[in-house]
């Protein structure tokens, strides 16, 4: 009797359209009929990732350093900025600095975006405002809201056609990120489980490797990508093909010195998590 065949690693994939050029080329090379693909926000599929729902998959920056010792990175490939990022925004009725103690919605999709808008507002303008979550639609916001903060699509739809029909300011934050710390920003990289790791190291290296083609891949085309994606898109073939290149789907030197400022300036103090990298270590031994 044949022993099973091993089944497919189960990835997480994150449904915006910040995510399309490292997802677009899996078709292409034909990488994707090996992946079990699951569809969801960043914030939930981090939860899947580490209840061991998932094998390997996006993973937003503040969930990975609260579960460094499950998790380990895979190099050069992430979702970030270096300077502006289009798709994370504080749309507000007011000047930043006037907003201590007023009422601030934060879409419930990133923590990782939500803890930085805290931190800028914290540590650049000095306010406290009366955060509260809400579902990530400006419209709703905005009705019991001083501002909002809103990621991923519902962030494009807001700074490129509601907020200036509105009259409303658009803040930036990975500009405002980039200003404040001459870094870049990492808003998710891609984790995978430690077990999962040390059972099927191969399996993580071919996934690793099939990520990076379609990245390079979908770089190389990506007007070709703009254009599908405006097929079904409110966004023409103009503001897609800026955005995806205004993006960062690198995690280098430079993206960890900026991981790791993150970290120190949102900790207690104590030890800064680190990211542990695929290749870089024994996937059994604790992150420090």
């Amino acid at each position: 009797m044949s022993p099973n065949p091993p089944s497919r690693p189960r990835v997480g994939h994150i449904q915006f359209l910040n995510c399309l050029p490292l997802y677009w080329g899996l078709a292409r090379t034909g990488s994707l009929l090996d992946l079990e693909l699951s569809k969801d926000t960043p914030e939930r599929l981090g939860e899947q990732l580490v209840n061991g729902a998932l094998d390997i998959g996006p993973v937003s920056l503040v969930d990975y350093l609260r579960h460094a010792d499950e998790l380990v990175a895979l190099p050069d490939i992430a979702v970030g900025c270096d300077g502006p990022v289009m798709s994370c925004v504080i749309v507000s009725q007011q000047p930043l600095d006037r907003l201590d103690g007023a009422r601030v919605a934060l879409g419930s999709t990133s923590r990782t975006s939500v803890r930085l808008a805290r931190l800028l507002l914290a540590e650049r303008y000095d306010v406290t405002p009366d955060y509260y979550v809400c579902p990530p639609d400006l419209g709703l916001m905005m009705q019991e809201a001083e501002a909002a903060v809103l990621i991923g699509d519902a962030a494009l739809r807001a700074s490129l056609h509601d907020a200036p029909r509105l009259g409303l300011e658009v803040h930036d934050l990975g500009r405002m990120w980039h200003e404040w710390t001459g870094l870049p920003f990492v808003f998710a990289l891609w984790g995978v489980r430690r077990d999962y790791l040390r059972d099927r190291p191969e399996t993580v290296r071919e996934v690793h490797e099939a990520f990076l083609a379609s990245r390079d891949l979908s770089l190389d085309e990506v007007g070709k990508v703009a254009e599908q994606a405006a097929r079904w898109e409110t966004f023409g073939v103009d503001v897609l093909e800026r955005y995806f290149t205004t993006l960062d789907f690198r995690l280098g030197p430079r993206q960890l010195a900026g991981v790791e400022e993150f970290a120190r300036r949102i900790g207690d103090g104590g030890p800064v998590p680190r990211v542990q990298l695929l290749g870089s270590q024994d996937p059994d031994r604790p992150a420090r």
